[in-house]
């Protein structure tokens, strides 16, 4: 792989960094869940690299893995208007990954923060043109 150029983000700062080499501990035969090793240019030991710990590596989109059918990109999600009945109940406001799936964190109009499961038996139609995800169940945010 050729150097490829990506964002770093820790901290809410953003910086780019170079990705020298990538490569997954995966065996084909293997059952075992697989790492991914990545190569930062400039990033050379281990005590220079404790540094990244907790840090997020954001690629364009357009080296993104194209999405299936009701698979969104996270950065997308963030901001949708969360409606039922046509009412405004909240807006995403953040995405969190969990056990049983996603979860959606929910901005109510009074400042509280709910987390919702964001899974087809509680979000229906979601439209990111319009700015919008359908609640099928108020009690939720209950």
């Amino acid at each position: 792989m050729g150097k490829k150029e990506f964002t770093l983000r820790q901290n809410g700062n953003d910086r780019k960094i170079s990705v020298e080499d990538i490569r997954s501990t995966a065996e084909k035969s293997s059952n075992e869940a697989s790492v991914l090793l990545i190569k930062f240019s400039g990033i050379n030991d281990p005590e220079t690299a404790k540094y990244l710990t907790g840090a997020e590596l954001v690629m364009d989109r357009v080296n993104a893995v194209p999405l299936k059918q009701g698979e969104y990109y996270i950065e997308d999600l963030i901001g949708l208007r969360l409606e039922a009945d046509g009412q405004t109940l909240g807006h995403i406001c953040g995405m969190v990954e969990g056990g049983g799936g996603d979860m959606a964190e929910v901005k109510l109009p009074n400042g509280d923060k709910k987390f919702i499961p964001f899974r087809d038996e509680f979000i229906g139609k979601v439209d990111i043109e319009a700015g919008t995800a359908v609640l099928l169940h108020r009690w939720i945010l209950e």
